[in-house]
């Protein structure tokens, strides 16, 4: 496996952790945005939850690399989707997407590499 792949685990794994425990613990902000987007609050959890599980699928991935393009395509659809809720769904600014651009472009980079 090659430096690049285990780098943008190691930065994908960290991002999502935090995402997860963001939306998990509803923290204030996470809410207010969840609000902006008008998605239910289950839905919070849910993706919260998915995002966990992609987190232990990336973390196998440094002993089993063929999942990795697996969870980099499911971190692409997870991707698409915070684009869309903030650019379309709240309407933010497009710096707020910024963060959600890249953990995309990450992943479409590990799926590349490895697949």
């Amino acid at each position: 496996m090659s430096t690049l792949v285990i780098v943008i685990q190691i930065i994908l794994a960290g991002m999502f952790s935090l995402s997860s425990f963001m939306k998990l613990k509803r923290t204030p902000s996470m809410v207010q945005h969840w609000n902006e987007y008008r998605y239910p609050m289950w839905f919070l959890t849910l993706m919260g939850l998915g995002e966990l599980a992609g987190v232990v699928v990336l973390l196998a991935g440094f002993r089993f690399p063929a999942l990795l393009p697996y969870v980099g395509l499911f971190f692409v659809a997870l991707m698409l989707g915070a684009i869309h809720a903030h650019l379309f769904r709240a309407k933010h600014r497009p710096v707020m997407a910024v963060n959600a651009a890249a953990m995309l472009a990450l992943s479409v980079v590990m799926i590349a590499a490895t697949w």
